[in-house]
């Protein structure tokens, strides 16, 4: 149960930062986020990048 809600954060708190890089919702981001991984199945890795980025950056 943690782990989900871990996992939950880190897609939520990945998005908002993407976000404010693109210029974008944070809404449309996760939208993005479930269409890919509905399609293509490439979502959860590209949000794991995403997230290490993130944290490489500050």
């Amino acid at each position: 149960m943690n782990f989900k809600k871990n996992k939950t954060n880190m897609i939520l708190g990945v998005s908002e930062w993407v976000s404010t890089k693109l210029g974008w919702k944070a809404s449309h981001i996760r939208i993005a986020f479930v269409v890919s991984v509905l399609l293509f199945g490439f979502g959860v890795g590209l949000y794991l990048i995403l997230w290490i980025v993130k944290l490489l950056s500050k």
